[in-house]
């Protein structure tokens, strides 16, 4: 893990865990040894951090000059721990992790009286997280590929047991109850297509950047499902004034 990721983790679980942290405690939080933990706690004093402790006590944040104060409406602060609240539901642990880091260095900037709003909050989703799939990729790569706008070469085995191997143009992830998608540009078919992460059996990056396409790829795609949901949309709705006011006696 590079130094910088390093040390706004150990920050992130700072603002996270309630105070005093043991040293222990934040080692084993930011997987890495006692005396590197050490070493990283003095460095973010030096460089303006104000962390009170000291090892064999515990460790306190008290104040985060990197961040400018916030304010928020009790109903924002409800919303949005809510909203991070309902990240475990994914059932991707990276990413409701990086949902609880966001929360608490929001929550770092609130004045006392949100902040203790923030910590008593009233809504809670509790939605059990349903079965998902294994997902044998690294998502971490996946959604880097995404975000670099850089092809992927991709083994994927379909519902018919069927193992191709294409290069695709990763355009976005999507999360259902169920299962996370993959929408991508097919090169091989020239076409979009959604493939099921977990039946992806390995990817590798390509060479291939379509960032000047990106915009219009997904835009393209927005208007076709629309176009899909509004012929389908119209092909369910009853015809004719009989069908509109019910049946007549």
């Amino acid at each position: 893990m590079a130094r910088q990721d390093r040390l706004m983790r150990l920050l992130a679980v700072l603002r996270r865990l309630p105070s005093p942290v043991t040293a222990e405690r934040l080692a084993t939080e930011t997987e890495i040894s006692r005396r590197q933990l050490y070493r990283d706690i003095a460095t973010l004093r030096a460089g303006g951090a104000l962390i009170d402790g000291a090892a064999g006590y515990g460790y306190t944040l008290t104040e985060d000059p990197a961040l400018p104060p916030q304010s928020f409406s009790r109903l924002e602060t409800e919303a949005l721990m809510l909203a991070v609240g309902s990240l475990d539901e994914l059932g991707d642990e990276c990413l409701a992790r990086a949902g609880r880091d966001a929360l608490a260095r929001i929550i770092a900037t609130l004045p006392d009286r949100q902040a203790r709003q923030a910590m008593h909050a009233i809504m809670r989703s509790w939605r059990p997280a349903k079965e998902r799939p294994d997902i044998a990729v690294d998502l971490d790569s996946l959604r880097q590929a995404c975000w670099d706008e850089v092809s992927l070469r991709i083994a994927y085995r379909d519902r018919q047991d069927r193992r191709t191997t294409r290069e695709i143009f990763p355009l976005g992830l999507s999360y259902s109850p169920t299962t996370l998608m993959l929408v991508a540009w097919c090169l091989l078919r020239e076409d979009y297509r959604t493939f099921e992460v977990a039946r992806i059996e390995s990817l590798e990056t390509g060479e291939t950047s379509f960032r000047p396409r990106r915009v219009e790829l997904l835009r393209r795609y927005k208007a076709l499902r629309m176009a899909e949901w509004r012929e389908r949309h119209a092909a369910e709705r009853p015809k004719g004034p009989a069908a509109a006011d019910g049946p007549t006696s």
